[in-house]
């Protein structure tokens, strides 16, 4: 039988897709990216914020028509929406015939047999502290050169306008034997660049070790032949320590690139978030990175038009990024999600007034990328070829600044045959506004 899954949402969720692909791989599924031809549909979905909860929404009304009318047998939704909204999904979309929560994905190959078997509206739930067990190998579906390595699920923050410690449940590290082995998995595969991915990946090994982890995890990591970088994603600046930054400078494989997700820079909308630090710690730590590795690629993300958001908050904010001047920024427009704290705060701020503010820190950041891609002109880089530019002989890759589908890109012209997940040295020659233009370094011509 063949199939299709549908994921959305994170690179978090994109891991328990590829998990579930392994499982329905070794119960014998075929996969199929045509809908129309799909015995079995599987939508991963995501609610972190209404957008997303949005494209979940219609990506099930939509394959709910190819249940109605078409080869589809089977219609399952898993993942964040189907752990907030079960019974909205059973009674309102009666196609949708099994819904599966999110720590209960290692029975989707149970699951779906039973409703091939004919039993209808299955709910499959377990209690969120448990973590899945799959044996089965996973599928990676990025393309084969980088993979994703989810080293925790849930969150203990609480953040008051988060919903994932409620979808997720509490902070569970993946036990480090479970990591290493899968990573020697991937290696095998071909793969070449880890991202660590977690809700917060600097908490790592806190909850089964008594201690921080991370860093004897990524020199662990550091050990598997054939990866050739490790990139650290969503590290909360608090749980930052010396021997982190330590482990990324003296680990060669590891990436001069840290997410550091921050939210604001105001210190009263940041104590209203219910994060743990303060502007001035904030500065302290961006500078702490910059002084020890001093070719550090720094990533956030941010907020705009959190309840209770001034307009002096908000310049204070741009100032501060101004300031930083961070390698890579992202920012939402505030969505207040039923059931999270600051929904229910009184003063939120007008969605046409928090789409402004993201405009204006995102017109600020395009300036300061535009300047910092720039300044790499004439230096050589190490980069990861992703692709081939059509009818041109040029690729596209990523340098160690970039991870993938989120930050910059790097055009190499060449009349070199590459191959995705190649390294080559290139010299960077020209600047886009986030993005660069660049050769194969031939050392002999300098």
């Amino acid at each position: 039988m063949k199939l299709l899954c549908i994921s959305l949402g994170c690179d978090k969720n994109l891991v328990d897709s590829e998990m579930m692909l392994g499982l329905l791989s070794k119960d014998g599924f075929t996969f199929t990216d045509d809908e129309t031809e799909a015995d079995v549909i599987v939508v991963n979905t995501c609610c972190f914020i209404g957008d997303a909860k949005e494209e979940s929404v219609n990506t099930i009304l939509e394959m709910a028509e190819y249940r109605k009318a078409g080869p589809c047998k089977a219609l399952i939704v898993t993942g964040c929406m189907a752990q907030r909204y079960k019974e909205e999904i059973t009674t309102e979309i009666p196609e949708v015939d099994a819904v599966i929560g999110t720590t209960s994905y290692d029975e989707i190959a149970k699951v779906l047999r039973e409703v091939l078997a004919g039993q209808e509206h299955i709910q499959c739930f377990h209690d969120l502290s448990a973590l899945p067990q799959v044996e089965a190998e996973r599928m990676v579906t990025t393309g084969g050169h980088y993979a994703f390595l989810k080293i925790a699920e849930g969150c203990d923050k609480r953040c008051t306008y988060c919903i994932i410690p409620y979808l997720r449940g509490p902070y569970r590290s993946v036990p480090m034997e479970r990591l290493v082995a899968e990573a020697e998995s991937l290696a095998e595969k071909g793969v070449k660049e880890l991202i660590l991915v977690a809700q917060e990946t600097t908490l790592y090994g806190l909850d089964l070790y008594g201690k921080k982890s991370l860093p004897q995890l990524l020199r662990r990591l550091c050990r598997v032949s054939g990866i050739q970088w490790i990139r650290i994603q969503y590290c909360y600046p608090e749980e930052i320590t010396d021997e982190l930054i330590e482990t990324i400078r003296e680990e060669e494989k590891i990436c001069h690139y840290l997410d550091i997700p921050i939210q604001h820079a105001s210190d009263r909308i940041l104590k209203r978030m219910n994060r743990r630090t303060n502007k001035a710690q904030l500065k302290e730590m961006i500078a702490k990175l910059r002084r020890e590795i001093p070719d550090i690629a720094l990533r956030t993300t941010l907020i705009s038009g959190f309840p209770g958001e001034t307009q002096e908050d908000h310049e204070e904010l741009l100032e501060f990024v101004d300031e930083m001047e961070f390698s890579r920024l992202g920012v939402f427009a505030y969505s207040a999600e039923e059931d999270t704290p600051a929904a229910s705060f009184p003063d939120q701020v007008p969605q046409e007034l928090k789409e402004e503010r993201r405009d204006e820190i995102m017109e600020l950041q395009q300036d300061i990328a535009f300047e910092a891609c720039e300044s790499m002109v004439g230096r050589v880089l190490e980069v990861m070829i992703e692709g081939k530019v059509a009818d041109e002989n040029a690729y596209v890759g990523r340098t160690y600044m970039d991870a993938p589908n989120v930050d910059g890109l790097i055009f190499v012209n060449t009349g070199l045959e590459l191959m995705s997940g190649d390294f080559v040295r290139v010299k960077v020659t020209g600047a886009l506004e986030y993005d660069l233009i660049g050769e194969v370094y031939d050392e002999s011509a300098e």
